[in-house]
């Protein structure tokens, strides 16, 4: 299965982003192909949203691989049973090496990951950095994960979107591809946005309001109806280390 979305440039890393160094740059297609045993579960999230005006915009294009297609038997296995003994079937390694072998004829990799749970945590800096790359590679795990032979000779980067455990990869991978593609200078209409999001500078944002000023006695804080940018930024500032302090100590060590 095939969603296009061709590509430009991924962004230099937004920490070599300031406000005054926004120019266009020449960039390179962002090429992610993602390997599932469930192509389906992956549709509606690139159709939709952010993801989606990538894809228009060409930007970025994503090929979704039925692994079942690599499978080397008439039933399309791509499982079997553990080695030892136990619960769970464990996905195996002919099917996948023989899907990223003929992948990696086509094209160099930056990075072959692997989406599970013990592997690296997903944070924006990885995001940041992950944005860079021309072409990447995500395997989408199931059961009870995949042959370990997969994770020591194939796979260059693991990484989980946190403690705890899903039914498979595909909506981990379909994370990592949301938080990477809107860094993609031109995907997001204001390129400054990205920039002001959280953890992008190891702090929280700070509270936004909208209109109107007041709904019903809950008034808007006077600085920001000052039109005082400087006195503004400042408050922001402030009120980011607030909530850090207070929701994600951890951050400011």
């Amino acid at each position: 299965m095939l969603i296009t979305f061709n590509a430009s440039p991924p962004p230099p890393l937004l920490e070599e982003r300031g406000e005054n160094s926004m120019k266009k740059k020449k960039q390179n297609t962002l090429h992610i192909d993602i390997i599932t045993v469930l192509p389906k579960l992956l549709e509606s999230p690139f159709q939709n949203s952010i993801v989606k005006r990538g894809i228009d915009k060409k930007l970025v294009k994503i090929n979704i691989i039925n692994l079942r297609d690599y499978a080397t038997d008439k039933h399309k296995s791509v499982d079997d049973y553990m080695y030892g003994g136990g619960a769970g079937m464990v996905m195996m390694i002919e099917p996948i090496a023989k899907c990223i072998e003929t992948l990696k004829k086509k094209r160099a990799y930056d990075e072959i990951i692997y989406m599970s749970p013990d592997g690296e945590l997903f944070d924006q800096k990885m995001a940041n950095n992950l944005s860079l790359s021309k072409n990447i590679i995500i395997l989408c795990g199931h059961y009870k994960g995949v042959d370990e032979r997969v994770r020591e000779h194939y796979i260059t980067k693991e990484i989980s979107i946190g403690d705890y455990v899903l039914s498979g990869g595909e909506l981990p991978a379909a994370v990592l591809c949301d938080t990477i593609i809107r860094l993609i200078p031109g995907v997001i209409s204001d390129e400054t946005s990205a920039l002001t999001d959280s953890f992008q500078d190891g702090l929280i944002s700070p509270p936004a309001y909208t209109r109107p000023a007041d709904f019903k006695g809950m008034k808007v804080p006077d600085i920001l109806l000052s039109g005082n940018t400087k006195n503004v930024e400042e408050w922001r500032h402030e009120k980011s280390l607030e909530r850090t302090e207070k929701r994600r100590p951890g951050m400011l060590k």
